[in-house]
């Protein structure tokens, strides 16, 4: 699992992400999905994929529930660890979003997943696969 924070959503950001998933799991050859930003849409990051032996998916123009799981998780991380608290640390709010990220995948039980954690349910399908 791979993200970056940083103060600016570009094509950085999106390349060294990508790079980082790479450098993590080289022998994946996932179907990425995004939406339709500038980002994802370079003939940069298309080069990428296509190296990487990866499918891009994107959102449908107008259909946001495409991007829902991904919206859904945003959604219980400010609700879970941000909403009514205040950072007026950088460094704090990163190092908490950080562990909130490794709690969500390691530890957090989820119905949906057959009350396992997001990396349990992965690892059994792995297995089973």
């Amino acid at each position: 699992m791979a993200f970056k924070i940083r103060d600016h959503n570009d094509n950085p950001l999106v390349i060294d992400t990508f790079d980082e998933a790479i450098r993590q799991e080289p022998d994946a050859h996932p179907l990425f999905h995004s939406d339709r930003g500038f980002q994802y849409t370079s003939k940069q990051f298309y080069q990428r994929l296509k190296n990487a032996g990866m499918k891009h998916s994107m959102s449908r123009v107008a259909h946001c529930i495409d991007n829902g799981p991904m919206e859904g998780f945003w959604g219980i991380l400010k609700r879970e660890m941000y909403y009514g608290h205040r950072f007026t640390d950088r460094g704090i709010l990163i190092k908490e979003i950080s562990d909130y990220i490794d709690y969500y995948n390691n530890k957090r039980l989820q119905r949906k997943l057959l009350v396992m954690t997001p990396m349990s349910y992965h690892n059994n399908y792995r297995i089973a696969a």
